[in-house]
C-alpha cells in the first residue's frame, strides 16, 4: 500500500516539473543596452550572453554568448600554458623515477655518447677507405675524356663512370652520416646537461 501512494505521488508530481522546464525564461541585454524576457531567443539575438530566470525574476544559470576572437585567442595561450605545465610535470615525475642521483645520470649520458663516438670512428675509417678508392679510380679517369686534358684521349668508359658516380655517392652518404653522428651527440650532451640541472633543481642539490 505505501509503495503504490509512492507511485501516485511521483506520477503526481512529473507533469509540474515538465511544466516548470517548459516554463523557462531567458533574460538578455541586446545591443542598445536594453533588457528582453522571453520563453525562447531570437536568432539576432543567440550569440548574446543570457540569463535563465525563475518565476521571482532570479538567476538560477547563464549561458555563455559567442566568444571573440580575443576570448579565444587567450583561452588557446591559457590552454598552451596548462599543456606545458603538465608535460613539465611529466618530465619531472620520469625523471626522478630513472635516477637516483647525478653520478647515475653521468653514467648513462656517456654511454650514449659513447655509442655515437663509435658509429662516428667506424663512419670516418669508411670514409679514408672510400677516399682513396675514389683517388685510385680518378687516377685512372684522368686518362680518358672528359677528365684528360688531351682531346685526342679516348672517351671513359660506361662501367668506369659508373663506378666514379656511385662512389661519390656512397661518399656523400656517409659525409652525411658522420655530421649527424655529431651532431646528436652534442644533443645527447646538452639534453644530459639540462636533465642535471633540473635533476639538481628537484632535489635541492647545489
Amino acid at each position: 500500500m505505501q509503495k503504490l501512494t509512492l507511485i501516485l505521488i511521483i506520477a503526481s508530481l512529473a507533469p509540474f516539473a515538465v511544466s516548470a522546464d517548459e516554463a523557462r525564461v531567458y533574460k538578455w541585454v541586446d545591443e542598445d543596452g536594453v533588457v528582453h524576457y522571453g520563453d525562447s531567443i531570437p536568432a539576432r539575438y543567440a550569440e548574446l550572453p543570457k540569463e535563465i530566470v525563475n518565476d521571482h525574476g532570479v538567476t538560477v544559470d547563464n549561458l555563455a554568448g559567442k566568444k571573440t576572437e580575443e576570448e579565444l585567442e587567450a583561452e588557446r595561450v591559457e590552454q598552451e600554458r596548462l599543456a606545458a605545465i603538465e608535460l613539465e610535470r611529466r618530465a619531472d615525475r620520469a625523471l626522478l623515477a630513472t635516477y637516483l642521483s647525478v653520478d647515475e645520470i653521468l653514467m648513462h649520458r656517456d654511454r650514449r655518447v659513447e655509442l655515437f663516438q663509435a658509429q662516428a670512428r667506424v663512419t670516418e675509417l669508411y670514409l679514408r677507405n672510400l677516399e682513396r678508392r675514389m683517388h685510385k679510380l680518378r687516377t685512372e679517369a684522368a686518362s680518358f675524356q672528359p677528365y684528360s686534358e688531351n682531346p685526342d684521349a679516348p672517351m671513359i668508359s660506361e662501367d668506369l663512370a659508373e663506378d666514379i658516380s656511385e662512389t661519390k655517392a656512397v661518399i656523400a652518404r656517409h659525409e652525411g652520416n658522420l655530421a649527424k653522428y655529431k651532431q646528436n651527440e652534442q644533443q645527447i650532451i646538452a639534453r644530459f646537461d639540462n636533465d642535471i640541472s633540473r635533476f639538481k633543481v628537484l632535489k635541492g642539490i647545489q
